[in-house]
């Protein structure tokens, strides 16, 4: 980005307004714009290259001359400048935007022969011999999306669930490495939106760490996750005290000047005559070059370009016998086709491109000894025993406790306490234990006794015929009570934001809180002296626990916490029903008619509607002004699809399938997860695959085209 003689220019600037602290006889217009031109060089050297040229000292220097100057003449202040990085205010929340495309996931690979098995697709589809691939590192952090407009960052966000994310443009702008503005315009382009990972490196993770040693508050986990963490932090100078870093290695969407769009999603026919052989957006290898000669942090300087499978593979084992020396923390490479045209061809799948595909390195292994056993107990009085290890480091965290499951898994894999075993970190997130080494043991291992009385509540253990797992089934078990709670609160039930696990325990602890409805009849004023807990604190638990009695009713299905319930089931539930309480009068038969809602899982729910104390949490719910009646349904009752289920496969020519779908349930139509015969109408688009063939064996699934469909709802086609 920066050649060797404009490199020492900068840096004689640099010395210069060091020693002078301003520029002789310059307007302040020139000074600004010098000044912002040399911490852009400064902030690419260090947060990009890794090469700084001045000290931190130096260059704090240089910012707070900007800043002085700024401040004097505030009519020359413009958003791209360097001091606009860190916010002066706190954010109030985060709003909700619009991907211009979605996000997909990758489809992932785990060996040699499911990469051939991709190579060998893409070169059916294409009809050509040999591909050329482009190799990148699969980062390990949190996915973002950036929005440019005229070269000036516009939006920033996160993955959220594909389609549409939160707005974080405060936060991201306290990432060095992500420019507030780059000119894209010198190559056309006047809107563009990229894909990248936020990450920490493990210099910047141990650096913080320590940093917080020092607070006396607990470390990070690691890397990842303290990377995701900070993108939804409420106060930017603390995401700028995390020393994040970015790779932007996609291009997903982007208009020319003269109007003419490309996106992952729609292409336009002329994309050849658009996009010419040396134009850079014309291959992947060369989006990510004119990325890092824009000045962002792209896998420019790790990525390679090859010509077929095997070179590909080679790259893929190379990369992970290193992956370990590198300064990041990484868990695969992404192999992509490098020509975007090709690309083009082969386009997508629901859920993932078919052109480009993540290979996933092996699972992370050590060996430790297993010194004692825990038995916990979880909201649905599930017995669970937990392994303590001595602590090992495994994939970038240090492992201490592992689940083992149950009875017979510890019997299966021949625990005992005492034992050498060997575990992993299965696709580097998850522990587990792979196997004991009984060849180790000297005898004085002792065997593992499960408990046969409840550990927290004394109550005899019962366990199924068919089940694995010993349970409490006394109700009012504390463990119970509280994990219940904990679940009621949570993102993806109540989404009781500030409340959060540490809260409902301490509430608990201290007498505050007692059942589910008590989280709407906690002593405020009691829990504003507590430490920690400041007027704001509260207010946001105040206004976070109101907000939560308008969830709607299939959230507070999910909430109760009923066993096998989760959150697809909770939507069929609630929208069965014009009010929580009809569930009293289904039977086991009734429950079992609906989608997803198997005999194990209507039994489940059965129950749970039978128990007095049960109802009466519902009652008390409903009238601390809770959500009990499904008002969707009542507002659809009378649409023109109602009581017919729907389900959407292949790629639809006129509407998302997410607008689609929001179609069907605006007239009353219910969507469904699969091909059963209770579904009535199968919509296909283009590719449509495996569900396609399952309805043709079903003789009551009709099969219908998008326009059939539209047509069917009252629209024109």
């Amino acid at each position: 980005m920066y050649g060797t003689q404009q490199t020492r220019e900068l840096q004689e600037q640099s010395r210069v307004l060091l020693m002078h602290a301003q520029i002789p006889g310059s307007t302040a217009a020139n000074e600004i714009a010098q000044l912002r031109n040399l911490l852009r060089f400064h902030e690419y050297r260090y947060y990009v290259l890794n090469e700084p040229l001045v000290s931190d000292f130096e260059y704090d220097q240089l910012y707070q001359l900007l800043l002085r100057t700024e401040n004097k003449h505030p009519a020359l202040q413009t958003p791209d400048s360097p001091t606009q990085r860190v916010g002066s205010s706190l954010n109030q929340g985060f709003a909700t935007v619009q991907h211009l495309v979605p996000m997909l996931s990758l489809d992932n690979s785990y060996n040699a022969d499911d990469l051939l098995d991709f190579d060998r697709k893409a070169r059916e589809l294409s009809g050509l011999d040999t591909i050329d691939y482009c190799i990148e590192p699969k980062f390990d952090g949190a996915s973002i999306s950036l929005i440019y407009e005229n070269d000036m960052l516009a939006r920033a966000a996160t993955r959220g669930d594909g389609v549409e994310g939160e707005e974080i443009t405060n936060n991201l702008k306290q990432v060095r490495s992500i420019p507030l503005t780059a000119e894209f315009s010198r190559y056309g382009l006047q809107q563009i939106e990229i894909r990248g990972e936020v990450i920490m490196s493990k210099k910047s993770f141990d650096r913080y760490n320590g940093w917080l040693a020092e607070q006396a508050l607990p470390p990070l986990a690691n890397p990842r996750n303290a990377a995701s963490g900070s993108l939804r932090m409420k106060d930017p100078k603390e995401v700028h005290r995390r020393g994040l870093d970015a790779f932007l290695y996609h291009v997903s969407f982007f208009t020319m000047a003269d109007g003419w769009q490309k996106s992952d999603e729609n292409h336009d026919a002329d994309i050849k005559d658009h996009l010419e052989k040396g134009d850079p957006l014309r291959t992947h290898s060369g989006s990510l070059k004119m990325l890092w000669d824009l000045g962002f942090r792209s896998p420019e300087k790790e990525k390679r370009v090859v010509k077929g499978i095997q070179a590909v593979i080679d790259y893929c084992h190379e990369f992970e016998a290193k992956r370990d020396d590198l300064p990041y923390e990484i868990d695969g490479m992404v192999v992509k086709v490098n020509d975007v045209v090709l690309q083009d061809k082969l386009g997508m799948t629901s859920h993932h491109p078919r052109w480009a595909v993540a290979f996933k390195f092996k699972a992370r292994q050590a060996t430790t000894a297993l010194r004692g056993v825990e038995f916990q107990v979880g909201r649905t009085g599930a017995v669970t025993p937990v392994a303590k290890l001595d602590p090992v480091y495994l994939g970038g965290v240090t492992v201490s406790s592992i689940s083992i499951h149950n009875e017979e898994y510890i019997r299966e894999k021949d625990l005992k306490i005492g034992d050498t075993v060997l575990i992993e970190r299965a696709g580097d997130v998850i522990p587990q234990i792979v196997k004991s080494m009984p060849e180790l043991r000297d005898g004085s291992e002792t065997a593992i006794a499960f408990p046969r009385s409840c550990p927290v509540c004394k109550s005899e253990l019962f366990k199924e015929e068919t089940e694995a797992v010993w349970r409490c089934i006394n109700i009012e078990c504390e463990a119970q009570v509280v994990e219940k709670m904990i679940h009621f609160v949570s993102k993806d039930a109540m989404d009781i934001k500030s409340f959060g696990e540490a809260n409902v325990r301490k509430f608990y602890e201290l007498g505050f809180l007692k059942d589910i409805p008590g989280i709407y009849r906690l002593p405020y004023d009691k829990i504003g002296g507590l430490e920690g807990f400041g007027k704001k604190s509260l207010d946001n638990l105040k206004a976070a626990i109101e907000a939560s009695r308008q969830q709607p009713l299939h959230r507070l299905v999910y909430a109760l916490g009923i066993r096998f319930v989760g959150e697809t089931t909770a939507k069929t539930l609630a929208n069965s029903v014009e009010n929580i309480f009809d569930f009293k009068d289904r039977s086991e038969e009734d429950l079992t008619q609906m989608e997803d809602v198997g005999v194990k899982v209507a039994k489940s729910i059965h129950q749970f509607f039978l128990n007095e104390q049960n109802l009466h949490m519902l009652k008390e719910l409903e009238q601390l002004g809770l959500q009990l009646k499904n008002q969707k349904k009542q507002a659809v009752a009378a649409g023109s699809l109602t009581g017919k289920t729907f389900l959407f496969t292949g790629t639809l020519a006129k509407l998302k399938r997410s607008e689609a779908e929001a179609m069907a349930e605006a007239r009353g139509g219910v969507i469904v997860s699969g091909v059963s015969a209770k579904l009535n109408y199968l919509v296909v688009g283009e590719d449509a695959g495996s569900k396609l063939e399952k309805a043709k064996k079903i003789n009551t699934v009709k099969i219908i085209s998008e326009d059939e469909f539209l047509e069917l709802a009252g629209e024109e086609a």
